[in-house]
């Protein structure tokens, strides 16, 4: 006879909650320590520029950027594709060059970024990254980031970014 859904029900404390939550995250190794190049601060752009290999910069009056990601099992998830907060970054970081490029040195902060994932890109493929100027304004600069298979130039993600131009302060 099958245990009434009464009887099947999980206990709904906060402390059997908290206990579940902290199994969660020791199971997956959140309370081991960094490691020491971890601990730098600028481990996040050492990470993101350690995925792409070739990168260009044109200097015409819409700058573009374009260079290369081989996916790495490192960057991978569990289906051995190109892992999507590894997209994002890529796209952030491509799409800030971008941006700078045509901001001519002034201070740029990221507004926005929307990724769109069409198709996967597995482990040991390589992908060609291009971002060019959407819209460049006074105030507001948008990137669009397209990433394409290498062998077939299948577009698998595609990304927009905007970025603003932090005011001057005037005193």
């Amino acid at each position: 006879m099958p245990t009434p859904p009464e009887e099947r029900r999980k206990p709904s404390s906060p402390e059997y909650h908290r206990d579940r939550a902290l199994r969660f995250f020791r199971f997956h190794g959140a309370d081991e320590p960094l490691p020491a190049s971890a601990e730098r601060p600028d481990a996040h752009a050492a990470l993101v520029r350690s995925l792409l290999s070739s990168a260009a910069v044109s200097a015409s009056p819409a700058p573009r950027v374009s260079c290369t990601l081989t996916v790495s099992p490192a960057a991978a998830n569990v289906y051995n594709t190109l892992h999507g907060g590894a997209v994002a970054a890529v796209a952030e970081a491509v799409g800030m060059a971008c941006a700078s490029a045509a901001a001519g040195g002034k201070e740029l902060f990221l507004g926005e970024l929307g990724t769109t994932y069409l198709a996967a890109a597995r482990v040991n493929s390589e992908v060609d990254i291009e971002a060019q100027i959407l819209r460049k304004g006074r105030s507001v600069i948008v990137i669009t980031i397209e990433f394409r298979l290498k062998d077939i130039e299948k577009l698998c993600y595609t990304s927009r970014a905007t970025f603003y131009i932090m005011p001057v302060a005037r005193l």
